[in-house]
């Protein structure tokens, strides 16, 4: 992305702003479409429209559309990742710092990032979403977590890169074995959580040497075509999908921050925001995100700063007068004056900015640490959400069915790829109703890609669907009623012995955990055992979680509650929806796992019980592969809930899709084999 667009006539450019009663300027023209351009291709690739002007004829949209194309070519920087280490270890020098810390992250902490902040990506060539690489002038590590030991390796030159297991061999440590004394290591406050700040000064005293806070990203600096930040349409999310009104939620978190003695509580995730305002936006892929930074106030007022271009015609009225929008520059200066005036203010050291912070501290603000308070009445969906999101599932189960009948009948013959299966699948989602996009990039895994746990398809790695292989698919939609997310591990031919053990091992780890009753004040960490414990008992193991949480209409993976080794405070709540999802990976051979959705439901105690109970109720709806189960090893009670469940997938399907297909579930969903 170069940083200006190329010249072309001005002359038709000022005719289609005059002629839509368009506000704008050419060049304001010019700078908007080259936002645009930087944001994720859209559904609709026109929508970004609306933000010249309410109305565009065809002509000018024909216009329109060869602007966006002329700004979208790039110069590119064609610099191997090695001379782009060495232009940064130059700025570096010149500022200063004898290393610098870049992360996986932005300025919202969140997963999905503009292309603008992706310099992890830019600077080594790791494209996972976790990771983290420290610089300094005569080495540099780069830190990731088990879902991308094999990734890395593919993409990151190791004469340039240590590479490291992100929570087995920290950061923390390597920074103080290798920093030297006196040296000055530096960090982009944007970029850091206070917490995360706190432990690179740890790191660093330990050496002897200092941490510092840079003014401007050194990496800002080298990277000469840097995207701009992304220009998508902000737009309302009605409430036949929310449930709630924003005003509504917005006097809620109100009254507890005026209980607590708070008079306001600064947000910077923008799901929250997107959640708290009922908006939607298009700034990062996958999820729905209006990138944005708000204060809400003890009145329930809010102060929204966000890109003014993107507010979409009718979002003013839809946020309403006690919702002021300003630009997103004014952030600091409203934080300034929070001090002034001495007003207590509350932030989440673990999702906020450390600039934030420290911005709001020194301005004279009495700071209350504490989480952020959308998280939870988020992550808890209501009624309406629910009832959304199961109508989602269904829809989309029929597309996955529909998908899964057709790789039966293709798949065989061997001359299926990876890449023609994930774009089959995507094209049968976006015949659904509601659909806005993937909810992530789909997972499309043929016999050892299989066994990488975050594998991404590409035209270098894309193998075909081979006869004796296990193939791998992990995917979703976004729909503006739900958030769908299924893995399935589906044989390609006669799956081996092994295969079938192991896929089994698996299965009987999902039924324990999809069956469990567990009381009020539960926690993943509390119930994650419960899936590993077949898989243990056979010296086997998988490294990444077991579940994630779920949002409606906006993040894959949403907070606080999750189910994993690590231990979480966050207990399960009733409207909560996490994912089961444990697996098994045999490098460079295959790879397995079963996802399915659940929520958090409400289950009847037994007579005499002290403690309410709580349970899971199962949304998605897919067959698992029967094929790959030995049903010698399931109890009678496995082999009902299997029977059972896919009773459901079937009763809930079989109108939804076509007759060749109904004939295929039928038999998929069949009756387990027992000796």
């Amino acid at each position: 992305m170069t940083g200006k667009a190329k010249s072309s006539s001005d002359a038709p450019l000022e005719s289609l702003l005059r002629q839509s009663g368009a506000s704008l300027s050419v060049a304001e023209l010019r700078e908007l479409v080259l936002g645009v351009a930087a944001a994720p291709s859209a559904l609709d690739p026109d929508a970004w429209m609306c933000l010249v002007a309410p109305t565009i004829d065809e002509a000018s949209k024909v216009r329109l559309r060869a602007l966006l194309d002329e700004v979208s070519e790039s110069g590119g920087d064609d610099r191997a990742p090695a001379a782009r280490l060495t232009a940064l270890r130059g700025e570096l020098e010149k500022s200063g710092l004898d290393g610098l810390i870049v992360p996986h992250a932005d300025e919202h902490q969140g997963e999905y990032m503009p292309a603008r902040a992706k310099r992890l990506a830019w600077l080594t060539g790791f494209t996972g979403s976790a990771g983290l690489a420290a610089v300094l002038k005569d080495s540099a590590a780069i830190f990731v977590d088990g879902r991308y030991t094999l990734q890395v390796r593919d993409q990151v030159d190791e004469n340039h890169y240590v590479i490291r297991h992100l929570t087995e061999e920290p950061a923390t440590g390597w920074i103080t074995e290798t920093l030297p004394k006196g040296a000055r290591l530096g960090y982009d406050p944007w970029l850091h959580t206070k917490r995360e700040v706190k432990r690179w000064r740890g790191a660093c005293e330990k050496a002897g040497a200092t941490l510092a806070a840079c003014e401007e990203n050194p990496i800002d600096a080298v990277w000469t075509d840097q995207p701009p930040p992304p220009v998508a349409p902000v737009v309302p999310h009605a409430i036949e999908f929310t449930g709630r009104t924003s005003a509504d939620k917005r006097g809620d978190l109100a009254q507890a921050l005026a209980k607590g003695g708070l008079d306001a509580v600064v947000l910077t995730a923008s799901e929250s925001i997107a959640w708290l305002l009922n908006i939607r936006g298009a700034d990062v892929p996958r999820t729905p995100l209006p990138l944005s930074f708000a204060i809400l106030n003890a009145d329930a007022s809010v102060d929204l700063f966000i890109d003014p271009r993107k507010m979409a015609p009718g979002l003013a009225e839809h946020l309403g007068g006690d919702v002021r929008p300003a630009p997103r520059d004014a952030f600091g200066p409203a934080l300034d004056r929070l001090g002034g005036a001495g007003k207590a203010v509350s932030l989440d050291p673990d999702t906020s900015p450390s600039w934030a912070l420290d911005r709001a501290s020194g301005s004279g603000a009495r700071i209350v640490h504490g989480a952020d308070p959308c998280l939870l009445p988020k992550a808890r969906k209501n009624p309406v959400e629910l009832d959304g999101t199961r109508a989602a599932h269904r829809r989309d189960g029929a597309a996955l069915v529909r998908f899964l009948a057709w790789l039966d009948r293709e798949a065989p013959a061997g001359r299926l790829t990876e890449i023609e299966a994930a774009e089959k699948l995507e094209i049968l989602r976006r015949e659904n109703d509601h659909f806005r996009g993937l909810s992530f990039d789909t997972i499309s895994g043929a016999g050892p890609n299989g066994a990488i746990v975050h594998y991404r398809v590409g035209p270098k790695t894309n193998r075909r669907l081979e006869p004796g292989s296990l193939y791998l698919v992990d995917s979703g939609g976004q729909y503006l009623d739900g958030t769908t997310d299924v893995t399935r591990t589906i044989p390609i031919g006669t799956p081996s012995a092994e295969m079938r053990r192991r896929f089994t091992l698996v299965l009987k780890g999902h039924i324990a955990l999809a069956v469990a009753r567990f009381p009020k004040g539960t926690t993943g960490s509390q119930l994650d055992t419960l899936a590993r414990r077949h898989l243990w008992a056979e010296g086997l193991d998988y490294d990444h979680g077991t579940g994630h949480g779920v949002g409606s209409y906006l993040g894959v993976h949403e907070g606080p509650h999750r189910i994993s080794k690590a231990p979480n405070r966050v207990a399960f709540e009733a409207g909560m929806i996490v994912s089961n999802e444990p697996g098994y990976y045999k490098t460079g051979e295959y790879g397995i796992r079963i996802e399915n959705l659940v929520t958090v439901v409400a289950v009847a105690a037994p007579e005499g019980a002290d403690k309410d109970l709580l349970g899971f109720e199962i949304l998605t709806l897919a067959p698992i592969d029967l094929r790959l189960v030995d049903g010698a090893m399931l109890s009678a009670d496995e082999i009902t809930w299997l029977d059972e469940y896919h009773g459901t997938v079937r009763d809930a399907l079989l109108l939804h899709v076509d007759v060749d297909t109904a004939r295929w579930l039928a038999q998929a969903t069949r009756l387990v084999e027992t000796p």
